[in-house]
């Protein structure tokens, strides 16, 4: 009698190009996973509208879960750019914050036991809050703070860089970065909510910054290959079962970072 073998699931968002491209269509990975039977489906999704992750879940329904969940796609501003800071920010916000919170929402709920959930963030992530006051430095890391407050902060910037007053109420200079931190707090919230109501699974879930990576969005000069901008996103992915830790981390180079 053949062993039936449970066909593992991975959703990568952002796939169609750069370090998504990366991770889920290597030449080698793809000739990998083939040689293995598995098969790679290009799925159309626009993350920024909620009802296109509701039919991205009815069609994972077939697959009865979901053992992989890389958030991925992300957009950032050229310093060239001429659209008001304001129109930036909540375009920026729109995408990389809300986008990834709503993909969550949808399939967190459908992950499997020792699923393995990795938030793409950045390194700017880390480095913004400095340019936020003390009393938001403070929220930010505040290892209690709760979705619902990380998305009226989110707001709150949006706001006031349309009023233009972002920087006056203590807030980031930037766009991409705050969007980022949202990210980055996000993942440590998701993770222990993940603990807290479901004990015993195995579930990671962590954020990681790929690094500085030759991407449209990064451009030409930067230090490093997709390729090797996918090797944490991938690592994180991969994490063992029975693995503890990293959980609700921000990883970088494979290594804990303090945040």
């Amino acid at each position: 009698m053949s062993k039936r073998v449970r066909l593992r699931v991975a959703v990568v968002t952002g796939a169609n190009k750069g370090i998504g491209l990366a991770i889920k269509l290597g030449q080698e990975a793809v000739a990998g996973l083939q040689s293995e039977g598995c098969f790679i489906i290009f799925y159309e999704l626009d993350i920024c509208d909620q009802g296109s992750s509701l039919k991205l879940k009815k069609f994972l329904e077939k697959y009865s879960g979901l053992d992989v969940l890389i958030n991925n796609a992300g957009i950032a501003f050229k310093h060239s750019a001429t659209e008001p800071f304001g129109e930036q920010a909540e375009v920026t916000m729109r995408t990389n914050f809300w986008g990834t919170l709503w993909v969550c929402h949808t399939l967190l709920p459908i992950l499997r036991h020792n699923a393995r959930v990795v938030n793409v963030s950045s390194f700017v992530s880390k480095k913004s809050p400095d340019q936020c006051s003390p009393e938001l430095q403070a929220k930010f890391r505040n290892k209690d703070l709760s979705e619902e407050e990380l998305c009226l902060l989110m707001g709150e910037f949006v706001q006031a860089a349309q009023a233009g007053n972002h920087t006056a109420q203590g807030l980031p200079n930037t766009a991409y970065g705050t969007t980022k931190i949202g990210v980055t707090v996000l993942s440590r919230i998701q993770a222990r909510v993940l603990t807290e109501t479901r004990p015993g699974d195995g579930i990671l879930l962590n954020a990681c910054c790929p690094g500085w990576v030759r991407t449209d969005m990064a451009g030409p000069n930067a230090t490093k290959s997709p390729e090797e901008g996918a090797e944490t996103p991938v690592y994180l992915a991969m994490l063992p079962e029975g693995a503890k830790e990293p959980h609700g981390q921000l990883v970088w180079d494979k290594t804990v970072q303090e945040w």
